[in-house]
């Protein structure tokens, strides 16, 4: 019960003891607000500017959410098709690779000139961002089913598509929850790489022109906003990917084809 307690309390004690580390270390070196604030004010400037603060994590959680929603779908497909061809694994992985490793915030600025400022640029980043964890854990789900498996499914009369429902689909969800986790917070930085590169609102934005004008209380509200944002989100699937792990106890393909039989 009581290690329980303190593994539910280690979070809050952690984050307590950052904001006691941050607030010693601005308070003894004297470090002027306009570089780095305090905990104070930057909880003053989160409670006076709570209104466009609320606004625009709205706006970048909407744009965030519509990317996440194109990865899950889109890059489910892909990591299927990966995952079951090996044509496809040999023809697609590769280049899925090489455009993962290219930097998404020199893309920003094309997206802007092809769409223009707003929310699309965003979405399309945190989109971009996003989408190879979720290729990768779910392709490596399904090209990782047991040889053994695929034979007893044929000789049983099964076809692709029942190799695919019955044993990959299962298989994968544990990975795809997983991969998940992280996709959500590479989406937020997704979003808010292209608001402050070229949006017109979202925190992204506020966070672009409370520096420009030396507002670093502002800076780091917003800050705050969004990784209350990102950690909600992830709370999220986590307690979604427990909750599926209570449910399945997570059972061997063999045990998924006997069930399904």
């Amino acid at each position: 019960m009581r290690s329980m307690l303190l593994a539910r309390a280690a979070p809050w004690i952690s984050a307590a003891l950052l904001v006691l580390v941050w607030w010693l270390g601005v308070a003894a070196f004297d470090v002027k607000s306009y570089i780095m604030p305090t905990p104070g004010e930057t909880l003053a400037s989160l409670v006076r500017h709570w209104r466009p603060l609320a606004a625009n994590g709205a706006i970048t959680l909407a744009t965030t959410l519509v990317g996440f929603s194109a990865t899950l779908v889109f890059g489910t497909l892909i990591g299927m098709l990966v995952g079951m061809s090996r044509l496809a694994h040999q023809a697609i992985y590769p280049l899925l690779v090489a455009f993962n490793s290219v930097p998404k915030a020199a893309l920003v600025p094309i997206f802007v000139v092809w769409f223009g400022l707003g929310a699309v640029p965003a979405v399309i980043t945190a989109f971009l961002l996003s989408f190879f964890p979720v290729v990768a854990n779910v392709a490596l789900a399904f090209s990782s089913i047991e040889p053994e498996l695929v034979d007893l499914i044929r000789s049983l009369g099964g076809s692709r598509r029942d190799l695919m429902v019955k044993i990959g689909i299962p298989r994968a969800l544990p990975y795809l929850f997983a991969s998940l986790k992280v996709a959500i917070t590479l989406a937020f930085v997704g979003s808010i790489i292209a608001e402050v590169i070229g949006g017109n609102g979202g925190i992204g934005n506020v966070m672009l022109v409370a520096s420009s004008n030396f507002d670093m209380p502002l800076v780091f509200a917003a800050l705050s906003v969004v990784g209350v944002l990102g950690t909600g989100m992830y709370a999220l699937f986590e307690l979604l990917d427990r909750h599926w792990a209570s449910r399945s106890a997570r059972p061997s393909g063999l045990q998924g084809i006997e069930n399904a039989s």
